[in-house]
């Protein structure tokens, strides 16, 4: 027996929302336990996703219709009228009777009469009214926040850092869906003869649109094919991919993820170096680090160590001065990923965001000590914020003589990329390749 596919969202949009559960690993658990049928997956990824990335645009739509404003109602009654309200402004295949109808099912079977009453009344009203236009009296910030939904202090915070246009784009960009992009496991197969496995396995694939390593995956689950069960590939945004080949390991050498999961830098490294070598893989968790052994596992490397550390606490697992190539992919506020984990936005707090330059300077400061004089440091994050990104670095070089931006690191990355590319540091933005928004910078140690 199938579970109703709206109920199901919005059971998971209320977990979202209550328990600050991710959107990409919940929806992944409920589409493989087989309870949701083939027809409805798509919607149910759709409802979710669009619900959670328009959220405060949906608000602003049902806020007139309820006396008292959004904030007086219980949160599955204001998730369940989101969804609903979704559905007329986003999906034009879905009948508004349907939605309306499917609505107050809900409402009658979770609440009492008088809810189910209310979701009625405002869907009809919304219905016969049409809905309310953005007041073109608010701020340039405040209306963009709603017509391309996003917080508007992160809306501001983008302006003053880069401006309308290129805050505009991003916010937009940040609407698109994902591609799903794989990259090529090169000590097991070529670019060429996994397109042609996945072909025959059915999925449609292209080659990505930056990283020489990517290919996209357009139509198909790459995860239930033989060939990803044997290693032949990994699933990681182009952007990230870029990482790995800007630290440039190579055969032989020692390289230090000090930050490692999920592992896709990790693993990318040690393909790089045709798994000969070592790369020493640390993180915080026990949990996290298991994961990533599985990962190795798949891939079939064996260069690969990996221990459960705090990349803040170094010195007392390693000698210093050990390592050819050092990676810093430090914890960050994720803002460039918003594409493929749209709660992130409503989930981060401007506040919230002021203690994590601390945690990546320690972070930077210790992974700095063990990088050879001639090695080369590199810091990444995966949020396009200045003060978790250019800020850390420009603080960390005040006081770090012995090191210098990297000027040769640009050798390492495609032509498309080093237009972007300034004094050793890309920033590359979610418009740019359609891929996440990514900071990355190389440092050398001089002596």
């Amino acid at each position: 027996m199938y579970k109703n596919v709206r109920e199901e969202a919005l059971r998971m949009l209320e977990r979202i929302e209550k328990e600050g559960a991710y959107s990409h690993l919940l929806l992944n658990h409920v589409l493989n336990e087989g309870m949701i049928s083939d027809k409805d997956e798509s919607l149910l990824t759709e409802l979710v996703y669009g619900t959670i990335k328009r959220k405060n645009t949906l608000d602003y739509y049902i806020d007139p219709f309820i006396k008292k404003g959004v904030d007086s109602l219980q949160s599955w009654v204001l998730q369940l009228l989101r969804m609903s309200v979704y559905q007329f402004v986003y999906l034009d295949r879905v009948p508004e009777r349907a939605v309306i109808h499917e609505a107050v099912q809900i409402a009658k079977k979770k609440g009492h009469k008088g809810i189910s009453g209310l979701v009625n009344g405002v869907l009809r009203s919304m219905q016969r009214n049409g809905l309310p236009s953005i007041d073109e009296t608010l701020s340039f910030a405040e209306r963009l926040a709603l017509k391309a939904s996003h917080p508007v202090w992160l809306i501001e915070d983008w302006i003053a850092t880069y401006g309308e246009e290129k805050t505009e784009e991003m916010a937009y960009a940040n609407l698109q869906p994902p591609v799903l992009s794989i990259r090529v496991n090169q000590t097991k197969t070529d670019k060429q003869n996994l397109k042609h496995r996945l072909e025959d396995e059915g999925c449609i694939v292209i080659d990505g649109y930056v990283a020489e390593d990517a290919l996209l995956v357009t139509a198909g689950n790459v995860v239930d094919t033989d060939a990803y069960e044997e290693g032949m590939c990994m699933i990681q945004d182009e952007s990230s991919m870029l990482t790995a080949r800007f630290l440039h390991p190579m055969p032989g050498m020692n390289v230090l993820d000090a930050c490692a999961a999920p592992g896709g830098k990790t693993t990318h490294a040690a393909e790089l170096m045709d798994n000969k070598g070592t790369v020493k893989a640390f993180d915080l968790h026990q949990k996290k680090i298991s994961l990533i052994n599985e990962q190795v596992q798949r891939l079939g490397l064996s260069a690969i160590e990996t221990k459960a550390v705090d990349a803040r606490s170094l010195t007392a697992e390693l000698e210093p001065q050990s390592f050819d190539r050092v990676l810093v992919d430090a914890p960050c506020s994720g803002l460039g990923v918003v594409r493929r984990k749209p709660e992130l936005k409503w989930q981060k707090d401007k506040a919230d965001l002021k203690r994590l330059p601390f945690i990546q300077t320690d972070i930077l400061n210790e992974a700095a000590t063990m990088v050879k004089p001639g090695g080369r440091l590199v810091y990444s994050t995966c949020t396009v914020r200045k003060e978790e990104n250019e800020e850390i670095l420009d603080a960390f070089l005040e006081k770090n003589p012995s090191f210098t931006r990297d000027k040769d690191a640009k050798m390492s990355l495609p032509e498309k990329v080093t237009d972007n590319l300034a004094e050793g540091e890309l920033t590359i933005f979610p418009q740019d390749f359609d891929s996440d928004g990514f900071f990355m910078a190389a440092l050398k140690r001089l002596s």
